[in-house]
């Protein structure tokens, strides 16, 4: 089937190449003459170019063709989001349906402009679709000329395209013939359908074109790339060869793992995973029947993850500088060959106040004015109330926030989403692990040395050795978690005795790297619960995962679905996408030992498997660590606009629509920061914390139903990746709401003119 469809799309993508040739063949020689013979009767000629020979023909079956990328986006022949796509199609389709029918719009500059700007942007796009299809690899493989034309000629035809179909708009809006395609009685809601488009293009065409222009940049980042360097340290097993080039895959070891995880509870179902041809699409029902299974019982539970882990440790390879391989549980059971030395800064701020403050819309919150806050957010279903009270009991409690005797291991410190800012401010002392650049260390050892607390890392030589320099303290500051991992963990174990740690892994790396980073976090800190007693760990849950949530969670969604399903807007979008946007949040409870347990599906499928297997290890180690008596202070945190987040355009736009959904609210990184290490102190110092092993639960996973700041997901009406596009037309709504006004009030006062009223 694969082959037929790439035989399907390749021949596609010609016919519309050749399609859109054929308009410049016609167009192009028009416009040239003019050039030549007279060039200030350009416009004259753009003019004319509509009534050339054949070319509304060819014009109306080649864009009409396009309507076939919505059904190649809608039925997954292509990755391509179907509302943007329906978008970016309809608007040229709403273009031609004006050229059409519109004597005037034919006969104008903007015509031709329109026409040839298309035909220049599709003949190369269609042709670079057509290599990529062939050579398997649209960013190194297609023909450099080709790749340049694709991803630069939109700096000038989109602007210009843009300028033709608006005049098509506007002189369509003023053509009696146009108007009246469906007789006069239609005049008037043709004029207003037609001039809603330039509505549209006034606030969608900027982010349009910016978009295209960081995608360009991305592209090109992509192409000139450096190669991979030779594997080295935690990898992905060889899954096969290209040639004389090994070929570490993600896709079959993440499979694997998660089909050996099932097998411990369900052959059957492991089999099925193992078999699964779409893994890149088709992980999500596999990962939802782990979780099932785990809900059998407790003790599945527990094998499930042990399964899973077994098979990471089994899997991966660790390989040494000389090349040498050898699994990862391997690599770890014994002591690394170097170590590290040790380098400490002590801060110099006066001993902060115990109270607690959390940063939010601009304002500072503490004491009543947060706990008030703290209880809207309850009461409006953006967190759970486990998460509120934990919160809340740490504003009441300044003992928690006396840190000077406790010690953080921050796997990751410089993470956006990570407690360093707030654990240095309250005057904590953290043990900083992070990469080995000294801009990272030039920031840690700076914010460290402004603070009450005090920062203690891992170094290539003693902190005597560098001397009066700061540059060379930053330059012999780090370490890398995925090559040194076994000396990272020996540092570890030998720093502070008698000290106890509390270890967090807030790492974040895109694609496979995230698996890595992930394992090498959980062979440390599988390592330090075992040899170190007293080690609890930390951990920030994503909410797009799937997870065992409170029954009154459970409601509350069923309550907001019952009422958002009956809305205009969200009957509509229902309607046009078949059902695949704003699917119910609500799942049939699972049955199980201590059940009935209630699971939401928050994975967003686009995040992609790596990313789902690699919070799946952080959520197994999270509960065996927990059974063995490890305090798991493991808690899921909001949505958050991070700059790694919102630099893509449209995640930033689905940010700003997604509020219209209740409970929904997106949290700046600094009040996330906050309330995820308030909540995180109260799980480290209440004895009665459902994140303490003494608290009884009935199943493992529902470690993670307690101390929720979710950020809505949980009771929200619709499946967060069912929300997205939702969202982001929303968001472009509100930002025309403006335009669409003005052009209201003009048609008002227009309409009231011609009936007299003044």
């Amino acid at each position: 089937m694969a082959g037929l469809k790439d035989l399907y799309l390749i021949a596609y993508n010609l016919a519309c190449c050749s399609g859109w040739a054929g308009v410049l063949y016609v167009a192009l020689p028009v416009v040239f003459n003019a050039l030549l013979t007279d060039p200030q009767s350009i416009g004259r000629a753009l003019s004319s170019v509509y009534a050339t020979d054949d070319l509304a023909t060819v014009l109306f079956y080649v864009q009409t063709a396009a309507l076939l990328e919505i059904v190649h986006a809608a039925v997954g022949l292509v990755r391509s989001p179907v509302v943007v796509t329906t978008l970016q199609v309809g608007s040229r389709i709403a273009a031609l349906f004006a050229i059409t029918r519109s004597p005037e719009s034919q006969a104008q500059f903007g015509a031709g402009l329109m026409i040839i700007s298309w035909a220049l942007v599709e003949v190369p796009r269609y042709l670079f679709y057509v290599f990529a299809i062939i050579s398997g690899d649209a960013t190194k493989k297609t023909p450099f000329p080709l790749f340049w034309l694709r991803y630069s000629l939109f700096a000038v035809l989109y602007p210009t395209g843009i300028t033709g179909e608006l005049t098509v708009f506007l002189a369509a809006a003023k053509d009696a013939a146009f108007l009246n395609t469906y007789g006069e009685q239609y005049a008037t809601a043709m004029y207003y359908f037609i001039m809603s488009f330039p509505v549209i293009y006034a606030p969608g065409a900027l982010p349009m074109i910016l978009n295209m222009a960081g995608n360009r940049r991305s592209a090109f980042k992509k192409r000139f790339a450096k190669p991979p360097p030779p594997p080295r340290g935690i990898v992905f097993p060889v899954t096969g060869t290209k040639g004389s080039e090994e070929i570490r895959s993600s896709t079959p070891t993440g499979k694997e793992i998660v089909a050996a995880a099932v097998e411990a509870s369900n052959p059957q179902k492991a089999e099925k995973c193992r078999t699964e041809r779409n893994w890149r699409f088709g992980y999500l029902k596999h990962l939802l029947g782990l979780v099932e299974e785990q809900c059998k019982s407790a003790q599945t539970a527990l094998d499930v993850a042990n399964a899973g882990m077994d098979k990471a440790y089994d899997t991966f390879q660790f390989v040494y500088p000389d090349g040498k391989a050898v699994s990862l549980r391997e690599a770890m059971s014994k002591p690394a060959a170097d170590k590290f030395h040790t380098g400490y800064v002590k801060g110099e701020a006066a001993k902060p106040d115990k109270v607690l403050q959390i940063p939010y819309k601009g304002k500072t919150l503490s004491g009543e004015a947060l706990k008030a806050q703290v209880r809207k957010w309850v009461e409006y279903g953006t967190i759970e109330p486990s998460a509120g009270d934990a919160i809340i009991q740490c504003a009441d409690s300044p003992k928690y926030l006396d840190l000077s005797d406790r010690h953080f291991v921050l796997l990751g410190a410089g993470s956006a989403m990570g407690p360093f800012l707030v654990l240095m401010a309250l005057g904590a002392n953290v043990v900083a692990i992070d990469l080995d650049r000294p801009g990272i260390w030039k920031r840690l050892i700076g914010i460290a040395r402004k603070s009450p607390g005090s920062l203690t890392f891992p170094m290539k030589k003693e902190q005597a050795a560098c001397g009066e320099s700061d540059d060379e303290l930053y330059a012999s500051s780090g370490c890398n978690l995925f090559t040194q991992t076994p000396m990272i963990r020996d540092w570890l174990l030998q720093l502070y005795p008698g000290s106890k740690f509390t270890v967090g892994s807030y790492a974040y790396l895109n694609g496979a790297a995230h698996v890595q980073v992930s394992l090498a976090m959980d062979a440390i800190c599988r390592d330090l619960t075992e040899k170190r007693k007293g080690t609890s760990l930390a951990y920030l849950c994503t909410p797009t995962d799937a997870h065992l949530i409170p029954k009154e969670a459970h409601d509350a969604a069923t309550e907001n679905y019952n009422a958002f399903s009956k809305k205009p807007y969200c009957i509509l979008m229902r309607l046009l996408s078949q059902g695949k946007m704003l699917r119910k949040n609500v799942r049939a409870p699972l049955e199980g030992e201590g059940g009935p347990f209630y699971l939401v599906n928050g994975v967003s499928v686009a995040q992609g498997p790596n990313y789902i297997l690699a919070k799946r290890l952080q959520h197994w180690r999270a509960i065996i660590a927990r059974s063995k008596g490890c305090t798991v202070s493991s808690n899921i945190a909001p949505s958050t606009s991070t700059a790694s987040v919102v630099q893509n355009r449209t995640f930033a736009w689905a940010y700003e629509g997604m509020p219209y959904f209740i409970p929904y609210e997106i949290f700046a990184p600094e009040t996330s920061n906050a309330v995820m290490s308030a909540i995180l102190l109260t799980d480290i110092n209440d004895p009665k914390s459902p994140k303490n092993p003494k608290t009884k639960h009935a199943n493992p996973n529902q470690l993670f139903s307690y101390n929720a700041f979710h950020g809505g997901t949980w009771r929200c009406a619709y499946e967060i990746d069912s929300i997205g596009e939702a969202s982001v037309l929303l968001y472009f709504s509100r930002v025309a709401a403006p335009y669409a006004g003005a052009i209201a009030a003009v048609g008002a006062a227009a309409a009231a003119k011609a009936y007299g009223f003044f």
